[in-house]
C-alpha cells in the first residue's frame, strides 16, 4: 500500500514540468444536454427526459481508473455490480436492490437477457475502447423494454467510428496481470467499420483465481450513402478459478468457461415525421461449470442457450405529440445436463404516446407493453411518466409502473444436492413509483429521487426448518423496497484546464414482509448506503489524474472504503497509464465468498499509429 501511494506522488512530481497538446479535454457538463437517449422509442434529449437516468460518457470512462465495465459501473450510486475477482470474469449487476435477474442490459438497444440465469448478463458486457457512452436507466422499465428490466435497465451505445485510426494498447502489473488490445477504425467512401480485440490474462491474487479471458468487436455501417445497414458482432470467451464463488468447501477448485457471442443487423427509415428501426439478432450463451476443477467427472454442468429475435421499433409525430409503438418477437432454446432440453417463444408490443402542454412545459407519457410467453400466456405492463419544466434548467417528474419477471430455467428445474428449482414457480411482480427533481446549467447538474416498490411472488429458495439442507425454490417473498438517490457533477476550470468533481449518494431500505429469515437463501446484502465520488483533474497540458472513492454499507452490517486512482500522460501518440485499486488494501467482499484482491498496480502503455 505505502509503495503504491508513494509511486504516485513520484510520478506527480516527476512529470510536473512536461508540456505537451491536450489530447484528451473532460467533457463539460453542458454537453449532456443534448445527449439523445437512444434506449427508448421516443429519442429525447438527456435534459427532457422524465426518468431518472444515468450517462457515463467515453470520456467518464477515460477518468474512472478502470479496466473492465464492472469497475465503470461500480461507481454511479444506486447500481451495485458485486464482483468474484478482478478482470470482470464473473459478476452480478443489481439496480435498486433487485436480485441480478432483475436487471436488462442491451448493447445498441438489444436485450441481452440469458433465459438460463442472470448470472450471465456481464458475459455481455464490452470492452471499455468501443463504448461511446452507457445509459442508466433506473426504475420500472417494463413498459419500455419488457419483462426483465424490473428495476431498470442498462444500454451500452457503442462508437460509431474512430475515423481512419490505429491503436495498440498493453498493459501489465500486480497478480501477474498482462493485457492486450487492438482497435482499429476505418471510414471509408460508402462504409465504416470498428474492430477491436483484447485478451486479459492474469495468475490470480489467491489460489485458483485466475483468468484467461478474450474479447472480439466488430462493427460497420455499409451503404452509408443510400440505405445504410449497420451490422454489429461480438465474442468473449472467458476461463477463470472460481475458488469460493458457491460453495466454501476447501476440497474443492471450482472452475468455470463462459462463452457469450451477438451479431445483429439494424436499419433505419425515416421521413420527416416517421422513424421505423426494424432489427434482427442472434445472441448465443455457453456456460461449463466444474466443481472440482481437475476432476471434471466430479460434477460438471454444461448450458447452451440461444436466442433468434426480430423487432421493429417506430416513432410517429403528429399534432398531438410523439407516438412510439413497436414489436419484438425472439425464440429461446436451451441444452443443458442439468436443466434439459427447454424453448420459449416471446412476443412483445409496445405502445407510448408523449403528450406536451403549458406551452410544451407538461409533458405526460403513457405506455404499456404486452407480452405473450409460450410457457406464462399473456401479461401486460402499463406505466406513466409525468415531467414539469420548472425553469429552463430545472426539471419536477415523476413515474409509476408495474413490472414483472418470469422465472429463468435455473428458478425452474436447477438440481443440486443443496437446491432443487421448482416448475410450478409463478412470475414475480412489483407496483413501483418515483418522485424526483433534476438540474442542469452549464457546468452543473444535480439530481434528486425518492422511490418506494412492493414486489410479490419473489422467487425464493427456502427450506423447512433448519436442520434441513435443500433449499427450494418457492415464491414466498414480499419484499417492500424504499430509497432515495442523489448525484451531483460540476465542471470548472483551473489554470485554463478542465477540472471535474462528481459525487453520488443512495440510500436503500428493504423489508422482508410475512417470511422466516433464518429458512431462506434469497439474499437481500443490499447496499443500504452508498456514497461515490470522482475528482478529475488536470493540472498540466499533458497529464491527468483521477481519485475515486467508494463507500459501502451492505444490509448485512458489512461497511467497506475502496479508493482508486490513476494517472495518464499523454505524449504526442504515446500515452502512458498508472491505474491503483484499493489503494488502502480494504478486506472485503462483495459476493458470495470470495474476498476482494488487496492493493494492485496496472501500468499502462497506448500507442496510436494512425
Amino acid at each position: 500500500m505505502k509503495t503504491i501511494t508513494a509511486l504516485f506522488i513520484c510520478i506527480l512530481m516527476a512529470t510536473s514540468q512536461l508540456n505537451a497538446q491536450d489530447a484528451h479535454p473532460i467533457i463539460k457538463t453542458d454537453s449532456l444536454r443534448e445527449v439523445i437517449i437512444t434506449s427508448t422509442r421516443i429519442d429525447l434529449p438527456f435534459k427532457d427526459n422524465s426518468r431518472t437516468i444515468n450517462i457515463i460518457t467515453s470520456a467518464d470512462i477515460k477518468n474512472s481508473a478502470a479496466v473492465t465495465i464492472s469497475d465503470v459501473l461500480q461507481q454511479v450510486a444506486g447500481v451495485d455490480v458485486r464482483r468474484r475477482g478482478t478482470g470482470g470474469s464473473q459478476a452480478d449487476l443489481f439496480i435498486r436492490g433487485g436480485g441480478f435477474d432483475q436487471t436488462l442490459l442491451l448493447i445498441d438497444g438489444i436485450k441481452m437477457d440469458d433465459a438460463q440465469t442472470g448470472h450471465h448478463t456481464l458475459n455481455a458486457a464490452l470492452p471499455l475502447e468501443v463504448i461511446e457512452r452507457i445509459e442508466i436507466i433506473k426504475g420500472p422499465a417494463a413498459r419500455i423494454f419488457g419483462q426483465n428490466a424490473f428495476t431498470g435497465a442498462i444500454n451500452i451505445v457503442t462508437k460509431t467510428t474512430l475515423d481512419n485510426s490505429v491503436s495498440a494498447t498493453i498493459e501489465t502489473g500486480s497478480f501477474g496481470q498482462l493485457n492486450g488490445s487492438v482497435t482499429v477504425g476505418s471510414e471509408l467512401e460508402n462504409s465504416t467499420h470498428l474492430l477491436h480485440v483484447g485478451r486479459m490474462t492474469s495468475e490470480g491474487y489467491t489460489d485458483n483465481t485466475d483468468y484467461d479471458n478474450s474479447s472480439y468487436f466488430l462493427k460497420g455501417t455499409f451503404n452509408k450513402n443510400k440505405q445504410a445497414i449497420e451490422m454489429i458482432s461480438m465474442f468473449s470467451e472467458r476461463k477463470f478459478g472460481a475458488e469460493n464463488f458457491y460453495t466454501t468447501n476447501p476440497t474443492f477448485k471450482e472452475y468455470e468457461e463462459t462463452q457469450n457471442s451477438l451479431i445483429a443487423f439494424t436499419t433505419k427509415f425515416q421521413s420527416e415525421k416517421l422513424k421505423i428501426q426494424p432489427r434482427i439478432y442472434w445472441k448465443r450463451n455457453q456456460d461449463i461449470f466444474l466443481l472440482r476443477r481437475f476432476e471434471p467427472e466430479f460434477f460438471r454442468n454444461i448450458h447452451v442457450s440461444n436466442k433468434i429475435g426480430a423487432e421493429a421499433n417506430a416513432s410517429y409525430t403528429s399534432k398531438l405529440g410523439i407516438t412510439g409503438f413497436g414489436i419484438d418477437m425472439s425464440k429461446t432454446y436451451l441444452r443443458s445436463n442439468n436443466l434439459g432440453q427447454r424453448q420459449r417463444f416471446m412476443t412483445t408490443l409496445f405502445l407510448e404516446h408523449r403528450f406536451q402542454f403549458v406551452d410544451n412545459r407538461l409533458d405526460i407519457t403513457p405506455g404499456v407493453a404486452m407480452t405473450y410467453f409460450s410457457d406464462f400466456k399473456f401479461n401486460a405492463f402499463p406505466g406513466l411518466d409525468i415531467g414539469f419544466d420548472i425553469t429552463n434548467n430545472l426539471k419536477a417528474y415523476g413515474n409509476i409502473g408495474f413490472t414483472y419477471r418470469i422465472p429463468t430455467y435455473t428458478d425452474l428445474y436447477y438440481t443440486d444436492p443443496g437446491t432443487l428449482g421448482n416448475e410450478n414457480l409463478e412470475p414475480e411482480e412489483a407496483f413501483a413509483q418515483e418522485i424526483g427533481v433534476k438540474y442542469n446549467a452549464q457546468n452543473f447538474r444535480t439530481s434528486l429521487s425518492v422511490f418506494n416498490r412492493d414486489a410479490t411472488n419473489l422467487i425464493d429458495f427456502i427450506r423447512p426448518n433448519s436442520t434441513e439442507d435443500v433449499y427450494t425454490a418457492t415464491n414466498i417473498a414480499e419484499v417492500n423496497t424504499k430509497g432515495l438517490e442523489f448525484d451531483a457533477s460540476y465542471s470548472f476550470k483551473l489554470n485554463d484546464f478542465n477540472q471535474t468533481l462528481a459525487f453520488g449518494y443512495a440510500y436503500l431500505e428493504d423489508d422482508i414482509l410475512e417470511q422466516n429469515e433464518e429458512l431462506s437463501r434469497y439474499a437481500l446484502n443490499t447496499l443500504k448506503h452508498h456514497f461515490t465520488t470522482r475528482l478529475s483533474t488536470k493540472l498540466f497540458k499533458n497529464i491527468r489524474q483521477n481519485i475515486i472513492y467508494k463507500y459501502a454499507e451492505r444490509t448485512t452490517g458489512q461497511t467497506y472504503n475502496v479508493w482508486d486512482a490513476s494517472v495518464v500522460i499523454t505524449l504526442k501518440q504515446v500515452e502512458f497509464s498508472i491505474t491503483a485499486n484499493n489503494i488502502f488494501n480494504a478486506d472485503y467482499i462483495e459476493s458470495g465468498f470470495t474476498p476482494m484482491p488487496p492493493s494492485n498496480v496496472l501500468f499502462g502503455l497506448r500507442y496510436k499509429f494512425l
